[in-house]
């Protein structure tokens, strides 16, 4: 397995009316990104990573039972199985976001892991779950309304490529589980979100970096671009990136356009990072305790 690892981000808007069908968001969605899946395949990507629930606007701005329509099972729903067979057809790893259904009603934020052989390794549930308002018509998000918090843990999937973890959105805020995906071995993790405009747009190109500097791992953040109606509950900023383990930025998209980049990663530097700053080597877990109690 070699140490360069070519990684590909795509971050896009949102082109249908939120009042428009769940099938439309869902048709229109999935067509765009393949082709965008295919123009990071032309430009050497091996690891693909698409946005937070990739097939359909951010429905959580609203609390409509509409969108519970947009889940599918995971792996056994039509959309992985789509993307199943472009990863074999392509030889990419495919980081693919999308909404969840177990069982008869039970949801999750989910992100399938697919390997380049198309075979599925398996899920990342979202594990923080924001509720939060956002705006004075109503808007917000309400995203307890539509997903439970995640019940799988941290894994990490080891991939033709390398071996990756997953965050999802407002995961990131928490570094808990960041440091778990080191010490379960990530090289690199993704966080696919959908994030507007205000006190997350600083937050966005400082925390996860300062993630990568803790563990010594690359970090993936993609977010989505655009206003999406009829919420227009602020603007998608987009800045996906690629961020290496000292916290460089090694590619990093527009703020405003969809956009396929794609950036080197190289396992040599996680090494030597890991080796300079013996964060792993130097941490006290026997005094950590506390961090699991239920303080206030």
């Amino acid at each position: 397995m070699s140490d360069k690892v070519m990684i590909g981000l795509i971050q896009a808007a949102n082109d249908v009316h939120g009042d428009e069908p769940v099938e439309v968001h869902k048709q229109k969605a999935i067509e765009k990104h393949i082709s965008y899946i295919r123009e990071a395949k032309a430009k050497s990507a091996q690891i693909i990573c698409l946005q937070e629930i990739f097939y359909g606007p951010y429905f959580c701005a609203e609390q409509t039972p509409k969108w519970y329509e947009a889940s599918e099972e995971v792996p056994n729903g039509p959309t992985v199985r789509i993307f199943q067979d472009l990863a074999k057809e392509l030889e990419v790893v495919i980081i693919l976001p999308i909404y969840e259904r177990e069982g008869i009603a039970t949801y999750y934020n989910t992100a399938a892991v697919i390997d380049a052989d198309g075979s599925y390794l398996g899920k990342y549930r979202k594990n923080h779950i924001p509720h939060v308002h956002a705006g004075d018509q109503g808007y917000g998000f309400w995203e307890k309304y539509y997903f439970k918090p995640g019940n799988l843990g941290y894994q990490v999937f080891d991939t033709a490529y390398a071996k990756v973890g997953v965050y999802i959105c407002y995961d990131r805020h928490f570094p808990e589980g960041a440091r778990l995906l080191g010490l379960k071995g990530a090289e690199i993790v993704f966080n696919p979100s959908a994030t507007v405009a205000g006190t997350s747009e600083y937050l966005w190109k400082l925390e996860q970096p300062a993630h990568a500097v803790a563990n010594g791992y690359y970090i993936a953040a993609i977010n989505r671009v655009g206003f999406e109606a009829p919420w227009n509950m602020g603007e998608f900023y987009g800045q996906s990136y690629l961020a290496d383990p000292r916290g460089n930025f090694v590619a990093m998209a527009s703020r405003d356009r969809d956009e396929v980049i794609v950036g080197e990663m190289d396992k040599k530097l996680i090494r030597e990072v890991r080796d300079a700053w013996q964060f792993y080597r130097d941490r006290r877990p026997e005094t950590y305790q506390e961090m699991t109690a239920l303080l206030p």
